[in-house]
């Protein structure tokens, strides 16, 4: 073998240098350093041969499923660990809800059933419930002491599932959402018996969500620790029946005039639809709508089993019900005297009290009808709006109150706030400043026309009758005797007087005090006169005789047996009764008659009409009356002889029928002056005067004919009006 050839017979040409005396070294295995496995650089994998050769396009396939198999763990996986994620902060994010939302509600230690809120129970003399003030809530109720069917009534209507839900039905939300979705507006409710609880019990009425999640708190709390039968229980003695009515029980006897024990399936119904809307469905306020969503109550427990398909049928072909009748409602204004006077009496009032009142029921209602009836049949022709009644008992025990014609219409209480001019119904206080500065009955004044610096005042018929008696003067109620006997006493006599007598107005001591010109209220004027029927003794008006707790365990206040300090002397008195029993029988009040007894009394118009008045009394009742219009326009000529006058006798025969006549005070006055040195003979007396100057006075022999006016036969009858006038003039009568 040539050198330089290969073995191919080729030529190879020697190399030198580095690299080509290093070409031809190779290392062996153990020639090589040790190196750790994981160092070591990892072999290539062998592709495994194409399988086509084999199986054709099989390899394919099977490559393309395992891998679609491969995305749908991994999509799997993926949803799995997103949603874990996403209710992992769901949880977090109601539990941090709950949390803000409790942070929210009232302090935990309010979170306890509350206590009712206290009420005020006003009864009448005689024990009888006249009106509740504050939250009308009636006695809590046991459920076991009710109708099966009335708490099944509102299951039926308000919450179908309550015995399977735990506070919150979702099912019931769902619902109450669809059918809101369709109607597009709200047409049901998803709140359970729970949730209305709960909001009752703690939460304001606001529409907001923050209540909303509080209420759905507070229900959970609630059904933890309260059985269903316990909710149920609370649910029906503290919902909202309208009215002012909380609790099933205050609700029947509102609407029924009975106990919720005693109430008939369509009452019952009728009570479970007033939930959802108390003003617009009260059956005594909107009958129809009331027995249409009785209606609706009625099916809904037919359909959830509570009764049959029957008794159904029969409720809403024939209901059973009978509403109580609401009236007038004038005893709130006397309610709302009384709410006037509680703080004074018993301080701030935390619990539930009953007030026992001087109040007859019967009188109260006599009173009412006479008012409301009689401007019913007159108020259009004598342009008269507004009366108002006061009746009391010669010791100022109020018992009877009107203080308009319609208490829902106006609640001003014009026989308490209203201030009126009184006219000539003040006179007897001037007639009685002058008996007690010595002059008697049967003195002799001038009727004629007096001027007090430019003032004229004139009678009603502008005739004048020369020489009368106080007697006549006062019947015929001449007002420019008064303003003699005014002046001649002095204005600020006349004031003290009607002060003394229970007046508390501020009156305007001048001359036309004599002719009542200072407002005063009826209730004042009334308690005024009650010294003349009750012999000379204060009479203080008043209508609570004692206050109790709710549960009468304690006696919070009792009206003081004081005796009355005199006020007028018994003489002074018997003078009053003789001049003002004359008004009842030729007087301008001689339309008032009550067979059998003696009564007296004044009548009193003001300037230009504006108010009539006429204020009676016997030996047993004081009562008042006013008519007007609130807005002191004149009424059309009428006068305290005429509607007054009319009220007061119907009031008055109804309120002492049956009852044994009592004398007036005095027995009437035989004559002689008030003070000592009276002559039975008659002639001139020596008295102390009102500043305790001596004054010499005329004095009748006893029984001696009293003077007559010049023109007593046509007598006119000042306060009557036109028509008695022109009566007297026509008829002489």
């Amino acid at each position: 073998m040539a050198v330089g050839k290969n073995k191919a017979g080729e030529r190879r040409e020697p190399k030198f240098g580095l690299a080509e005396s290093l070409s031809g070294l190779r290392l062996s295995p153990q020639d090589r350093v040790s190196v750790a496995d994981d160092d070591r650089p990892k072999k290539p994998k062998t592709q495994a041969k194409p399988q086509a050769a084999k199986t054709g396009g099989g390899g394919r396939k099977a490559r393309g499923k395992s891998r679609r198999k491969g995305g749908l763990r991994r999509l799997v996986t993926r949803t799995v660990y997103w949603t874990a994620v996403a209710g992992i902060w769901a949880v977090l994010g109601v539990v941090g809800l709950m949390v803000w939302v409790g942070a929210h509600l009232p302090p935990i230690q309010s979170l306890e059933i509350p206590k009712r809120p206290p009420t005020i129970t006003i009864v009448g003399a005689d024990g009888s419930q006249l009106a509740v003030r504050g939250e009308m809530a009636g006695t809590n109720v046991a459920l076991k002491e009710l109708p099966p069917y009335l708490p099944k009534a509102f299951i039926a209507i308000e919450d179908r599932r309550f015995y399977q839900h735990f506070g919150v039905d979702p099912m019931g939300i769902a619902r109450a959402a669809v059918a809101n979705v369709l109607h597009r507006g709200v047409s049901q409710g998803g709140s359970t018996l729970t949730q209305q609880l709960a909001k009752n019990l703690f939460l304001t009425q606001d529409r907001t969500l923050m209540r909303k999640l509080q209420e759905v708190e507070l229900a959970l709390w609630l059904e933890r620790k309260h059985s269903k039968t316990e909710i149920l229980e609370l649910y029906l003695n503290r919902v909202y029946f309208g009215s002012g009515a909380y609790g099933i029980e205050a609700a029947s006897q509102k609407y029924f005039g009975k106990s919720a024990r005693a109430v008939t399936l369509v009452e019952a119904a009728m009570l479970a639809g007033l939930v959802k809307s108390p003003s617009r469905l009260a059956p005594n306020r909107n009958p129809e709508g009331a027995e249409k969503r009785a209606r609706l109550v009625l099916a809904a427990m037919a359909d959830a089993d509570f009764i049959t398909d029957k008794q159904a049928q029969a409720a809403i072909a024939n209901p059973v019900y009978t509403v109580k009748p609401t009236g007038a409602g004038t005893i709130n204004y006397v309610a709302d005297w009384i709410g006037e006077v509680l703080d004074d009496l018993v301080g701030q009032i935390d619990q539930s009290i009953v007030v026992e009142t001087s109040i007859d029921p019967k009188l109260q209602a006599e009173a009412e009808a006479a008012i409301i009836d009689e401007l019913a049949a007159k108020s259009v022709k004598f342009k008269v709006s507004q009366g108002a009644l006061v009746a009391m008992t010669p010791d100022g025990a109020v018992r009877a109150m009107i203080g308009g014609r319609n208490y829902a219409d106006s609640q001003f209480n014009r026989a308490v706030t209203a201030k009126r001019q009184p006219g000539s119904a003040f006179k007897p206080f001037v007639y009685l400043t002058a008996i007690e500065a010595g002059l008697t009955p049967e003195t002799i004044r001038q009727d004629a026309p007096v001027d007090v610096k430019g003032w004229r005042p004139e009678n009603y018929t502008h005739e004048y009758f020369g020489a009368v008696t106080l007697t006549q003067a006062l019947s015929m109620s001449l007002n420019t005797v008064a303003v003699r006997l005014g002046l001649e006493v002095g204005p600020k006599n006349v004031v003290r007087t009607a002060h003394r007598l229970g007046i508390a107005s501020k009156l305007e001591a001048n001359a036309s005090i004599a002719l009542g010109t200072s407002e005063v209220s009826v209730l004042e004027l009334v308690g005024a006169y009650a010294p003349f029927a009750n012999g000379g003794l204060a009479a203080s008006p008043h209508v609570v005789d004692r206050i109790r707790t709710a549960s009468g365990n304690k006696l919070l206040y009792a009206r003081p047996n004081d005796p009355p300090n005199r006020v007028v002397d018994p003489r002074a008195v018997a003078m009053m009764n003789t001049m003002m029993r004359e008004t009842l029988q030729s007087g301008t009040a001689k339309k008032a008659d009550l067979p059998g007894w003696t009564a007296a009394g004044k009548t009193g118009t003001s300037q230009d009409f504006r108010d009539a008045w006429f204020i009676g009394y016997t030996g047993a009742l004081v009562t008042g009356v006013w008519l007007g219009n609130d807005d002191n326009s004149p009424t059309r000529k009428a006068t305290g002889g005429g509607l007054p006058v009319d009220v007061w006798t119907r009031f008055m025969r109804e309120a002492l029928k049956g009852t044994a006549p009592q004398p007036l005070p005095g027995g009437g006055w035989s004559g002689g002056p008030l003070v000592a040195g009276s002559s039975a003979a008659g002639g001139t007396i020596a008295q102390a005067g009102p500043r305790g100057e001596t004054q010499i006075v005329n004095v009748p022999a006893a029984g001696a004919a009293r003077p007559q006016p010049a023109r007593a036969n046509v007598r006119p009858e000042a306060d009557s009006g036109l028509d008695g006038w022109l009566m007297d003039r026509l008829f002489g009568r």
